[in-house]
């Protein structure tokens, strides 16, 4: 009698420095199986650390690898989720996820040792971007346990423990079931699959696909620019602006947002603003990827300004206006890549796959809704971005959906 996919079990072990986004694939993998039915549990260490350890245990000391008593506790943590995990399996669990660092060949042996019932799945996470991973420890560093502590000295304390780790990180190697990815880019950079893996496909497919539970995307509200019809720039919204980012936040009160995602324009964060204060525990984020389209000589001039003083800039960019990048400036082209870059940067540091909020401008947001909507180049300059709507987007394996909704 063949297998069904409910007789097939499989552990999957999280390799990785901390802020490598760890974390953030175990979740989206467990969504996805549960979604389809599969039963699905995480083990995390730093829970079991957080509920059973003594307070101390945050600081950096006790990732020495040369604190024998630290070494040992920690030990003691890995082998009760590696306990918990294999009862999960043995009853009615379908897949296991060990999420920790793991960076030790010593601690994968133990996870070898102990598991033998089903097969082992390293995914190994590598996240290069220094600018996000100090803004995911930042974040780390705003829990209870560093509250004692003033943020900067509980981001040293945080990087110093990034550095005990380093010491003992050996990169997967003799595996024999592993993948080695890109954390930030959602790529897959070495793999090495000597078993015969249940759900390997779906795994694999979930790994390198930008998965959205809830996208809110706002262009910001009304500038002083937008009433002068002027494009670029950095100017402040207008009094009619302020009472729509006022709307907004009181729109958004009774959903989650964990960050807003900016551009380093104060129009943006302007518009942020009254949305974080009505949020519990918000942070808005400001990423130049998603800076307006720099419009080069034409910075801060009208349409009709450009038409009349600059006739062939107007003529050139109206006969291609998606491949044509201004003097001195760019294009929707030529914006593509840091759109993506800024996009993979909000959807790594938005750990768990909830409620995520971008407010660009009405170039970048076009830019970010081709990025979903697979629009011919020639029609995305003219995809419909305006300021009393915003849309929503949930792009998973399983559901597309793209609102556009008011707000007032």
């Amino acid at each position: 009698m063949s297998m069904t996919i409910k007789d097939e079990k499989l552990y999957i072990v999280m390799v990785g420095l901390p802020s490598q986004g760890k974390s953030t694939i175990a979740y989206r993998l467990q969504d996805i199986f549960k979604k389809n039915d599969i039963p699905t549990m995480i083990y995390n260490n730093g829970e079991l650390r957080r509920k059973y350890a003594p307070s101390e245990t945050w600081m950096s000391e006790f990732y020495n690898p040369h604190n024998a008593e630290a070494v040992d506790l920690r030990k003691q943590f890995a082998l009760m989720n590696i306990q918990r995990a294999k009862k999960y399996l043995k009853n009615k669990g379908q897949v296991a996820v060990l999420d920790a660092t793991n960076v030790s060949r010593s601690r994968r042996e133990l996870i070898e040792e102990h598991l033998q019932d089903h097969p082992v799945l390293y995914i190994e996470c590598i996240n290069n971007d220094g600018d996000i991973v100090d803004l995911s420890i930042r974040h780390k560093v705003r829990s209870p346990e560093f509250a004692s502590m003033s943020q900067e000295q509980a981001v040293m304390e945080f990087k110093k423990r990034i550095e005990y780790y380093r010491m003992i990180y050996n990169p997967l190697h003799v595996e024999r079931n592993y993948i080695l990815m890109d954390s930030l880019h959602n790529r897959i950079i070495s793999e090495q699959i000597e078993d015969q893996l249940p759900l390997y496909s779906r795994i694999r497919d979930c790994l390198v696909t930008d998965v959205v539970k809830s996208l809110f995307l706002i262009r910001h509200t009304e500038s002083m620019f937008n009433i002068e019809d002027r494009i670029g720039g950095d100017p402040d919204l207008t009094p009619r602006g302020r009472a729509q980012a006022e709307a907004l936040g009181r729109f958004f009160q009774k959903k989650r947002i964990s960050y807003i995602f900016t551009s380093e324009k104060k129009r943006t964060i302007q518009t942020a603003e009254p949305i974080r204060e009505l949020q519990h525990d918000c942070t808005i984020v400001q990423l130049k990827e998603f800076n307006e389209i720099n419009a080069g000589i034409c910075e801060d001039m009208t349409y009709d300004e450009i038409q009349r003083f600059k006739p062939d800039i107007h003529s050139a960019r109206k006969a291609n206006k998606y491949n044509y990048a201004y003097p001195g400036g760019e294009g929707y082209a030529s914006m593509k890549e840091r759109i993506k870059i800024g996009i993979k940067k909000a959807f790594f540091l938005n750990q768990r796959p909830d409620n995520i909020m971008i407010i660009g401008h009405r170039a970048v947001n076009r830019m970010i809704l081709s990025h979903f909507l697979y629009r011919r180049e020639d029609d995305v300059p003219y995809i419909y971005v305006p300021q009393d709507k915003f849309y929503h987007i949930v792009a998973t394996q399983d559901r597309k959906v793209f609102e556009l909704k008011r707000y007032q």
